[in-house]
């Protein structure tokens, strides 16, 4: 039965959480982003100086009657993917944008690093929540991953998080899985991770916009009420409407995903029904800033200013009742007002991803009216620097888990002699993976034709440096995991020619013409990608090839993709219109097979040229 705000099992976790917030204000909280000097105590300024940050004023009269209002320091962040260590590459770096126009980028991440800056930041602060934006799990590295997301939820606990939104990988393995992460017990197939049973979430996560198709109800809590010393904040919860696009079919079965606005309206007349006035929408969807640095200052005014994509509409349409947006999905970094719908100015923010940032928000809250004061609302991005000391609890908790991933994580399948990248229209990584599973495909059904893989299942390259000590162009599991860690089956369908013409065009057309979903191919497909064309047409129908010869719109081809794309995934509405369905194992072991039958270390696999595809831009 779906949980709902007065249920027992939520009288539990509140109960806890209890807990842990007497504990944390007995260790005190500092807000950082106070509403003015006389109310910062010393030293509260952040090591990046607070820069990027955004505020909108000062309440009218706060000066006189400080008795009145109380600053609510809400400290956020979004996106974490299970990244419990400190995530390499450009995924563990933030570009950081000096007073002289110059950059610089930053080494950021790592829950040992995140849990300082927390704690740190809490101190001082009796008043002080911490919030999260969804997709705390899913696409997770192999220490978290491997078991099913557990350590994430355990390292969760110990940061103290308050109250979550789902995000659309907490869908990833189906609606019961998340309820399992919510709850606890022991995994359904792979039974438990450790001697102990695990516990579940302290924090409530919230789907306000999920409902079982069956009771018409929301799967999980729409919202929560956070409560000091009758200081009250509400938070509503929802992830984009657009989840059953981006998730395997199988992960979004019986469940249906309403409207982010009606939704959040909806809650927020009935939190201020039951009195609660000041709410903050926890949101996962986002939006595309006008630039890559995390402390740029959004409301500048000129062309390079704002931030784009969905999250701009749904604020604009979010009802004023509604006091804040914490957002995510989108993994850019922004701290930015934008209008109501009654024309007034709202925080609106995203903390990018994998744990690089928090976002530190100072909510004031009038205690005569009940609802935060928003122009004194203020906001700005941190770094969660590794020049910290690490968190002693996260590291046991990192060692344990790696201890008991490391004989599956440090096992050799397959030998590479140069990085295999994801970048790129089309990546070397892409046609390796494509090869992958054309391969596999041909050990299920020998008549197998082509592989199609879409890009956003691709989440880290290979590299040739050794990264644990495994030495120099060994590919190791944790690595592949890394790679593909969504556990999707490799499916096996039937497409006639003209499906597949029109597969193709569904890269750069319907739900994907503004934004382009190149799939990637295996060896023998070749067309011609014409990017200065508009919809479909910038596919070149006539240059399709199999094996050197045209497309037969009439003929049957055997296509292999993943489980996603045969749900008709990212837009590939054809894709869900397949026939003679075979499904074969995860798409994990159909890469390890490959590279373990293809490579060895006096014959390491070369990186793919790439050249399947022909763009004209």
């Amino acid at each position: 039965m779906p949980a709902t705000p007065t249920s027992s099992a939520s009288s539990a976790r509140r109960r806890r959480r209890r807990t842990n917030r007497l504990l944390a204000a007995a260790a005190g909280v500092l807000t950082v982003g106070a509403l003015t000097a006389a109310a910062l105590p010393a030293g509260a300024a952040s090591a990046d100086g607070g820069r990027g940050g955004t505020s909108l004023g000062h309440p009218q009269g706060h000066q006189k009657d400080r008795g009145r209002y109380q600053d609510v320091q809400l400290l956020s962040f979004n996106d974490l993917h299970g990244n419990l260590e400190p995530p390499t590459g450009s995924s563990g770096r933030v570009t950081h944008l000096h007073e002289d126009g110059t950059t610089e980028t930053i080494d950021a991440g790592g829950v040992e690093y995140l849990a300082t800056h927390l704690r740190e930041a809490r101190k001082g602060n009796r008043y002080s929540v911490t919030a999260a934006g969804g997709d705390m799990v899913g696409a997770s590295p192999l220490i978290s991953g491997l078991f099913h997301d557990e350590p994430t939820i355990e390292a969760l606990n110990k940061l103290d998080l308050d109250v979550t939104s789902v995000g659309n990988h907490e869908f990833d393995e189906g609606a019961q899985e998340l309820a399992r992460l919510q709850n606890g017990g022991c995994h359904p197939t792979d039974g438990c991770s450790t001697d102990k049973r695990f516990k579940g979430a302290d924090f409530p996560y919230l789907a306000a916009n999920v409902l079982d198709e069956r009771t018409g109800r929301p799967v999980l809590e729409p919202y929560w009420v956070w409560k000091q010393n009758g200081v009250k904040v509400g938070f509503i919860g929802v992830t984009l409407e657009g989840t059953p696009d981006i998730v395997s079919a199988e992960g979004v079965k019986g469940l249906s995903f309403k409207d982010e606005v009606d939704t959040i309206n909806t809650y927020a007349r009935e939190l201020q029904r039951r009195g609660v006035k000041s709410i903050v929408a926890l949101v996962h969807e986002g939006g595309f800033p006008a630039s890559s640095s995390y402390n740029y200052d959004c409301d500048s005014p000129g062309a390079g200013d704002g931030v784009s994509g969905p999250i701009a509409d749904i604020a604009e349409n979010v009802s004023p009742q509604v006091d804040a947006l914490v957002t995510g999905h989108t993994h850019a970094a922004y701290v930015c007002t934008i209008p109501d719908p009654a024309g007034k100015p709202r925080m609106v923010t995203s903390a990018a991803s994998f744990g690089r940032l928090y976002t530190d928000t100072t909510l004031t809250y009038d205690r005569r009216t009940g609802d935060i004061a928003r122009t004194a609302v203020k906001s700005a991005n941190h770094v969660v620097t590794r020049d910290v000391p690490k968190a002693p609890d996260m590291t046991r908790l990192i060692d344990k888990w790696n201890t008991l991933a490391a004989p599956i994580g440090n096992r050799a399948i397959g030998y590479i002699s140069g990085d295999v990248v994801k970048d790129g229209t089309e990546s070397p990584l892409g046609d390796l993976i494509a090869d992958a599973q054309l391969a596999y495909g041909r050990t299920l059904d020998p008549e197998t034709d082509l592989a199609l893989m879409n890009p956003g299942g691709i989440r880290a390259s290979l590299t040739h440096a050794a990264s644990a000590g495994e030495g120099d162009g060994v590919v190791t599991y944790a690595e592949g995991f890394t790679v593909q860690p969504f556990a999707n089956t490799v499916n096996l369908q039937d497409f006639t020619g003209a499906q597949l013409v029109q597969v193709l065009k569904e890269q750069v057309s319907g739900a994907n013409e503004a934004s382009p979903k190149i799939l990637q191919v295996s060896a023998g497909l070749t067309y011609t990608l014409d990017l200065t064309g508009s919809g479909a047409d910038r596919v070149v129908t006539d240059s399709i090839r199999l094996n050197g010869e045209p497309i037969d719109e009439t003929a049957t081809y055997r296509v292999a993709t993943n489980s996603f794309l045969a749900g008709g995934g990212d837009g590939f509405t054809t894709l869900g219109e397949g026939t003679g369905d075979l499904v074969g194992e995860d798409d994990l072991t159909a890469l390890e097979q490959y590279l373990t039958a293809n490579s060895s270390t006096t014959k390491p696999i070369a990186p793919p040229a790439a050249d399947r595809i022909t763009i004209v831009q």
